[in-house]
C-alpha cells in the first residue's frame, strides 16, 4: 500500500471486527473461511476476522490530485493458530496514477 492522503476531506476509512469464536458467523466471516480454504487448500475456521476499508482513498500528495481515489480492503483473519491476510481491490485495479507517486517500483499486493 502506498500512502493515501485523507487531508483534503476526500475519502474516508473504516473497519469491523467479527468475533466469532463463540458466536454464529456471519456471511461475511463464511465467505473469507470459504476464500481461505479454496486457496490453501486446506481447513479453516475463524475465531476472529477484521475488515478494514479505504473508500476513495487519494494518493499522498492529495493536493496534487483528489480525482483519482481508489478503494481497497484488507481481511486479518486468525483461527488463533494460523492468521491470514486478503487484499482486495476495486475492479479494474489501483486507480492513482503511479507517475505522479514518490515511489516508482510500485506493485499491487505485498512481498
Amino acid at each position: 500500500w502506498d500512502n493515501a492522503d485523507f487531508s483534503r476531506g476526500v475519502g474516508t476509512t473504516f473497519y469491523q471486527e467479527f468475533p466469532t469464536l463463540n458466536t454464529a458467523k456471519p456471511p461475511f466471516v463464511r465467505d473469507v473461511e470459504a476464500k481461505v480454504r479454496r486457496y490453501l487448500r486446506s481447513s479453516y475456521s475463524a475465531a476472529w476476522t477484521l475488515k478494514i476499508t479505504w473508500e476513495k482513498a487519494p494518493a499522498y500528495a492529495a493536493r496534487t490530485d483528489t480525482r483519482r481515489t481508489i478503494t481497497y480492503q484488507a481481511i486479518l483473519t486468525t483461527d488463533g493458530f494460523r492468521s491470514y491476510v486478503l487484499m482486495l481491490y476495486q475492479e479494474g485495479g489501483m486507480q492513482w496514477d503511479y507517475t505522479r507517486l514518490s515511489a516508482t517500483n510500485v506493485l499491487i499486493g505485498y512481498t
